[in-house]
């Protein structure tokens, strides 16, 4: 018991935390979906524990407290949300549980009104005498915000109700939302501006209508569908489908989509329909509602904590969407690969708008055999990266034609395109341009490359800076980045559009704080195929210095069969980095370019060990069965102290590390004359041979001989 008690209070301040975020700061942290797990996580404990139970619990709540820059407003009828129904198996248990509550025969007809679910704000509007007098968000269900003189500015909300059968007091309720081209114009000029862009549609209409001035929130594109009411001093209809119908009548926007249905099939089949033309929709939508029609069966259906009875939420697959496929496009990389990206109209996946995503190579695109104008099922990898799934065929147009891959870069060059082969031979999935760095695309995506982040991570250089500068023809090479400044009374960066002097000071300060850079970035900068941060640390650990491995890279380009054996004897570097080293400075061209880079820069050697090792510097082999280390930990400690481990025994090798059952690796030793030594001379030899004690034998006493090497190096 105590466990499960612990277990729920943990949940109730995790969703109160989320409600907070959501209702009050629009910043949502999780998806739906998420919430929804640790909702239903949060109910089933609580009825097998119903003594658990308490008033405060957000199972007897609605969304959050009113966040306070507003006046609260108490609601006359609570403003209650919804349960959800994740499968069409819980929509049979819904309609089920509704058939025996009511105590229906099992044939008996039900009807229901079907609705999308807008994703938006949820309001209610209080009319008096026909006239606008009071607008208030939900908040906790019990209170909300006063955001009446907001409302009032919001184009959808009329300030009176037409007609003349209008209630004394009627208190419309519905959905506050802004449309996808509206959320995507928002923050481009929100961008523009240099203000925060809203992270989808769904917070740009609550941030837009929880504004403190009236005047932002008239400048906002906002629209609003009422579907629901509170207190009314009289209901004009008998059914919720015939109270739709009156909203429409006296001036209010409901959804054109709702439909009334008369069994669970049909409620169903709405389901799937409205999941198809989710993406034609200009607004965000994740799932149904279905309501039971008859108000007088819902009055006797009543409520469960704070969900009603009579009504569902639907909700759509999680972290899935559907949407159209305007265009595909080619994009090239840095090495030519070509990429071909689908254009999709934008669509919410997971709390991001999606409008790109990659359909990775012409073998992806003829597997799922997509085309110009189909409707598409996208999910998002890991809450990440945007994937299409598959194709909808029932909805594809008559005239969509298959893609054809293309054979020339769309560069200007139109350059051949040719597909990589694997080491057997055979043809691989990707695509290149043939046109190396003659290409432009290309050229752009390698100087991108080199100020990324993680090679010479130059501040104020981004994709857009980059972009303009090679088309302005002022940055064409890496070199060019440092020669900038140098060249600006020509230039005059200052003047350009978006520049000023105060930017344009930190931009040459940003590039001359990089001239000095490690030479695992600067290897990693240069952007060779298949070198990547991992091997380009290893090329800096084994060579030491950028002479050093500029000089074997020029002996491997010229087919020194020695040079190849020590690259290949290195840990982490086989056979398709070794021939991508030699094609890149077989390249005149790249080595001219960088002979160019090295002239403005410093390379720094790769970093030694503070403490003086007699391994640093050396490269090592183990081979055979380790006692007390493994062979990841004997990895590990050797590079730790300065040591490069490779693979395979050569010239270059310094010594072989031998345990049990050693095999080629010793017998290629002794034929080259390279020094062995056993695990425990290795241990003696770099000082982390231990005692009887503590260490003893096997695994404990491998980690423990690690430590004092990072004391040594701290100086104590």
């Amino acid at each position: 018991m105590r466990a499960e008690a612990e277990r729920i209070a943990e949940l109730r301040s995790e969703i109160a935390r989320h409600n907070h975020l959501y209702y009050d700061l629009d910043r949502p942290a999780i998806s739906d979906a998420e919430y929804d797990e640790l909702m239903q996580e949060l109910r089933t404990l609580e009825r097998a524990h119903p003594e658990l139970v308490s008033p405060d619990s957000p199972t007897q709540r609605v969304g959050s407290p009113p966040a306070g820059k507003f006046a609260k407003i108490r609601h006359s009828v609570p403003m209650l949300s919804l349960a959800n129904a994740l499968t069409g198996d819980d929509v049979i248990a819904f309609v089920e549980r509704v058939r025996r509550f009511l105590g229906l025969e099992s044939g008996a007809r039900i009807d229901f009104t079907a609705e999308p679910k807008i994703d938006g704000l949820s309001l209610s509007l209080r009319y008096e005498q026909g006239t606008l007098v009071r607008g208030a968000t939900r908040g906790d269900g019990t209170e909300g915000e006063d955001v009446t003189a907001n409302v009032k500015v919001v184009a959808g909300i009329p300030h009176s109700l037409k007609g003349r059968d209008i209630p004394e007091v009627c208190e419309v309720r519905g959905e506050v939302y802004m449309t996808k081209a509206a959320f995507l114009a928002l923050n481009e000029q929100q961008g523009a501006a240099g203000k925060t862009v809203f992270a989808n549609p769904r917070n740009s209409a609550a941030g837009s209508l929880r504004q403190l001035d009236p005047a932002v929130t008239a400048s906002r594109p906002l629209k609003f569908f009422a579907y629901a009411w509170g207190e009314m001093s009289v209901l004009r209809a008998r059914t919720q489908w015939a109270m739709l119908g009156w909203f429409a009548q006296h001036g209010l926007e409901t959804n054109p989509l709702a439909r009334l249905c008369h069994s669970v099939e049909e409620l169903l089949e709405f389901h799937h329909e409205i999941e198809l033309v989710r993406a034609t929709l200009d607004y965000d939508i994740d799932g149904v509602v279905y309501k039971v029609d008859r108000l007088d069966w819902q009055e006797r259906l009543g409520f469960v904590s704070r969900d009603p009875r009579w009504a569902v939420a639907h909700k759509f697959p999680a972290q899935r969407a559907t949407t159209v496929v305007n265009a595909i496009e080619i994009q090239v990389g840095r090495t030519g690969a070509l990429t071909p990206v689908a254009k999709l109209a934008p669509v919410g996946v997971g709390g991001v708008v999606v409008s790109n995503v990659s359909l990775h190579n012409e073998d992806v695109i003829r597997k799922l055999d997509v085309r110009v104008g189909d409707t598409v099922t996208v999910q998002r990898a890991g809450d990440v990266i945007p994937q299409v799934l598959g194709v909808v065929r029932e909805r594809r147009p008559r005239d969509a034609q298959p893609y054809v891959f293309p054979q020339t870069c769309p560069c200007p060059l139109a350059t051949a395109v040719v597909r990589d082969r694997t080491a057997a031979g055979e043809v691989g999935a990707r695509a290149r341009c043939s046109g190396e760095l003659a290409c432009p695309y290309q050229r752009i995506e390698h100087l991108r490359h080199f100020v990324s982040r993680r090679a010479f991570d130059i501040e104020g250089l981004g994709e857009k800076q980059i972009t303009l500068f090679f088309e302005k023809g002022w940055i064409q090479e890496p070199a060019d980045v440092f020669t900038l400044a140098a060249r600006n009374d020509t230039i005059k960066l200052e003047e350009q559009e978006g520049f000023g002097e105060v930017s344009v000071r930190k931009l040459f300060a940003a590039i001359e704080a990089r001239r000095t850079v490690s030479l695992e970035r600067f290897v990693y900068a240069l952007g060779i195929h298949h070198v990547g941060e991992t091997t380009g640390r290893a090329l800096a650990r084994g060579y030491g210095s950028w002479r050093a491995l500029r000089e074997a890279c020029s002996r491997l380009a010229a087919g020194d069969a020695e040079a190849r054996q020590e690259l290949d004897a290195m840990d982490q570097i086989g056979e398709t980095v070794i021939d991508s080293l030699a094609a890149y400075f077989a390249d005149r061209h790249n080595v001219e370019r960088i002979e160019r880079l090295t002239q403005q820069v410093r390379i720094r050697d790769a970093e030694q060990p503070a403490r003086i090792s007699p391994i640093a510097g050396k490269t090592l082999v183990f081979t055979g069965h380790l006692e007390r280390l493994t062979r990841e930990e004997a990895k590990a400690l050797a590079e730790r102290l300065g040591a490069t481990v490779s693979g395979s025994v050569s010239r270059k090798t310094d010594w072989v590390v031998a345990g049990a059952e050693a095999g080629s690796k010793l017998r290629k030793a002794a034929e080259l004359g390279v020094q062995v030594m056993d695990e425990a001379q290795f241990l003696a030899l770099i000082g982390a041979q231990r005692g009887e004690g503590e260490g003893g034998e096997g695994g404990r006493g491998a980690r423990d001989a690690a430590e004092p090497d990072d004391e040594d190096r701290s100086g104590e």
